[in-house]
């Protein structure tokens, strides 16, 4: 099992180093377009830190916060050479060819490498003792994905200009990428969760896993689909909307919409938590367990169709 992690970790090394090896992050180099770079994810690194914070059972430790970032980071490269070889296949179906790669290849294997940024590392560590800690560490994974991908478009990009218009581009391409990434975040955290439940609910931890993945790729691949046209139709039917701003504000109502279902369920989990803990603060059960360990198992059964 090891050896099979470290092969893993091995082919995602060595992805990233031929994408640098053949010129696809050359542009960073470039001081102010690494910070465009680094610019683009601060929306994402925010809502991964605010899943940090609502985790109310303890904060999770930096080295393994920042393993699953890494390995997010990382096995985004999986994604990128599946998606280039396929994508041919899809692009030569008219008018739904892509939408189908988006629903069958795209969004299934992202979520699915960032989930398996989680479950080779921190799902193995006794530190992920709570079903929330599956949410953050999810998170993590999607803050990582998104990284590399913004900084390979914005590179792509400006690999693409002229030296008088570079830093437009770059800038142009950045605050395109600065709405995108919390997506990524919000996507593995949902499947993070799901993960979670799936920890402490091992009889039917199966179901529970193709569940949390089949709901991230489902928000995931609807968002590639609607994004590609729904800022259009706007700025058609309101000519004094601009396309970028159109395109903001349908980022802000989808991500919003599915971060605030995420932000209940989160709250709910703390509840339960909280009640649990206010009931038998420090008490041990007959049975030898922890109270506060039955508290962070409390949400177990919870499911995503009472939200």
């Amino acid at each position: 099992m090891a050896t099979g992690r470290a092969v893993v970790i091995f082919l995602a090394l060595a992805i990233l180093l031929v994408q640098i090896a053949l010129g696809g992050l050359a542009a960073l180099t470039n001081p102010w377009i690494g910070l465009f770079a680094v610019l683009s994810i601060v929306p994402a690194f925010a809502f991964a830190v605010y899943l940090w914070y609502a985790d109310v059972t303890m904060s999770e430790p930096l080295p393994i916060l920042v393993g699953t970032f890494l390995l997010g980071l990382l096995f985004a490269g999986f994604a990128a050479v599946f998606n280039s070889y396929t994508e041919p296949l899809f692009s030569q179906i008219p008018i739904v060819g892509m939408v189908i790669f988006f629903y069958i290849i795209v969004a299934p294997i992202e979520e699915t490498v960032k989930w398996l940024a989680v479950r080779l590392f921190a799902y193995r560590s006794d530190k992920f003792d709570a079903v929330i800690d599956g949410a953050v560490y999810g998170a993590m994974a999607g803050l990582g994905f998104a990284t590399i991908e913004n900084a390979i478009y914005i590179s792509q990009e400006v690999l693409k200009s002229t030296s008088t218009d570079l830093l437009l581009r770059a800038g142009q391409t950045a605050v395109v990428r600065l709405f995108a990434g919390p997506g990524h975040v919000i996507y593995s955290a949902f499947a993070g969760y799901y993960l979670g439940l799936a920890k402490f609910n091992r009889e039917n931890a199966g179901p529970i896993v193709v569940k949390g993945l089949l709901i991230a790729a489902f928000i995931h691949a609807t968002y590639n689909t609607l994004v590609g046209f729904v800022p259009g139709l706007i700025s058609t039917f309101l000519p004094a909307v601009p396309h970028t701003m159109a395109y903001i504000g349908f980022v802000i109502v989808y991500d919003g919409f599915f971060g605030y279902l995420l932000y209940r369920k989160i709250e709910r989990y703390r509840g339960l938590y909280e009640e649990t803990n206010q009931q038998a603060p420090i008490v041990s059960n007959r049975d030898g367990t922890d109270r506060d360990e039955e508290a962070k198992h409390s949400a177990k059964t919870d499911d995503f169709d009472t939200e």
